[in-house]
């Protein structure tokens, strides 16, 4: 009854975090009212109270500063400089900027957005329908969650405790550039005779140097995360700094005056994720106070007994789900749920975690509820049949390499061995 009413609400236009509270009435009603009402208030409020939690603010506000500084063009041009000499040129380079704008935004939204706007009239320009120019680019954005730092996977990592940040951060390299490498191969292959065979190189030299500073972010911040120098929370501050420093100080793209307005946007999109995480942390107090996880983790353990059918269980369920969810509410309410069973069942947990982060990214572009289908049609205008149709096959090969690394679970946790998390 929960679900059903959560999901209902959720199809009405409910808010969230205002659907999930909704949803906790069906167990709140059964009790003493005033009390529980008391203690999911306090709950929602301390659900947010958290230091680790100030690194999705921050992270946010980096990335507001990298677009704002101009930054897309830079990496743009080295993504050139690297690939745009192959067959298909321009779309290899749309493919490899989201990889390198990966490491200063993590959110795939924010990837479709500022990339779409340079590379949908680009490639329109050099012979691509504007409808594969767009769908690529929302395919693409997907990497952005997946290759660290990823607001996402902080998300999980204070969603479930004993998961490991940096662990989570390693684990998630591999997929993120198998993603990469099998979009390029199905561009190589099915869509280089859609436009241009090369794309426009300017001096590799002149690329490199100007995208080096942008691509050292990531480097600076996971580095220090991974040598203990640094928490998450203190190293998305320094990401804020660094941003400033190139937006202000070197390449003089920001002006003070327009600070207000970076650091307005930043709070909105955060407040966004805020409160849904304070309605969660209710939800999950609910929950574990009723017993509900406790008693779906005998249930499944009674019904699977082995960890690759409870995969493909998890792999389908959460591929519904996000046809309706957006990506971080479905950690939210589910990750809760399905962790211990994994736990129980004796998967690793940085690679349960990973599999459910980039099963649930696919979600953004899928239809109906595909945020980044919505945001690259807003950036093209050629409206969500024509998109959709597009991206099918680039759905297939994420499905792929979904499927890959859920059952050669070594791509994922090779790297965060290597190091002893």
């Amino acid at each position: 009854m929960i679900f059903i009413l959560l999901l209902a609400l959720v199809l009405l236009g409910v808010p969230f975090a205002f659907a999930i509270l909704g949803s906790l009435t069906v167990l709140m009603s059964t009790g003493d009212l005033p009390y529980h009402i008391r203690i999911v208030s306090q709950q929602f409020f301390g659900g947010m109270e958290s230091f680790p939690l100030l690194a999705i603010p921050l992270f946010i506000l980096a990335g507001e500063l990298m677009n704002e500084a101009g930054i897309t063009h830079r990496i743009i041009n080295l993504a050139t400089a690297i690939v745009g000499r192959l067959k298909a040129g321009l779309a290899h380079v749309n493919i490899w900027a989201s990889v390198i704008f990966a490491g200063l935004s993590g959110s795939a939204i924010a990837d479709t957005s500022a990339l779409g706007r340079v590379f949908i009239p680009s490639m329109e320009k050099e012979g691509y329908p504007r409808d594969f120019a767009a769908a690529l680019t929302a395919a693409s954005s997907v990497i952005g969650p997946i290759i660290p730092p990823s607001i996402p996977v902080i998300i999980y990592a204070l969603t479930v405790s004993g998961v490991s940040v940096p662990g989570l951060f390693l684990a998630g390299i591999v997929p993120g550039f198998l993603l990469a490498l099998g979009l390029s191969v199905y561009v190589y292959f099915f869509a280089g005779d859609l436009g241009a065979t090369q794309s426009k190189q300017q001096s590799r030299r002149h690329a490199l140097l100007h995208g080096l500073l942008p691509a050292l972010m990531p480097v600076f911040v996971v580095g220090a995360i991974l040598a203990g120098i640094v928490t998450p929370t203190e190293a998305a501050a320094f990401a804020v700094v660094y941003a400033l420093i190139l937006g202000v100080v070197l390449y003089r793209n920001i002006k003070l005056v327009n600070l207000p307005g970076i650091f307005a946007r930043a709070m909105r999109d955060s407040a966004v994720i805020m409160v849904i995480m304070g309605a969660v942390a209710a939800a999950n107090w609910v929950l574990t106070f009723e017993r509900v996880p406790n008693m779906l983790t005998e249930w499944a353990l009674m019904s699977i007994d082995t960890q690759w059918t409870f995969l493909i269980a998890v792999i389908l369920l959460l591929l519904v789900v996000g046809l309706f969810l957006e990506g971080i509410a479905a950690i939210l309410v589910l990750v809760p749920i399905l962790h211990p069973i994994a736990m129980a069942l004796g998967i690793d947990p940085l690679h349960f975690g990973i599999v459910v982060i980039f099963n649930l990214m696919m979600g953004l572009i899928t239809p109906p509820m595909g945020l980044c289908l919505f945001v690259a049609d807003s950036v093209s205008g050629v409206g969500m049949g024509p998109i959709t149709r597009r991206i099918l096959p680039m759905l297939g090969v994420q499905f792929l390499i979904l499927l890959l690394i859920t059952f050669v679970p070594a791509l994922v946790t090779f790297l965060p061995r290597l190091a002893g998390y």
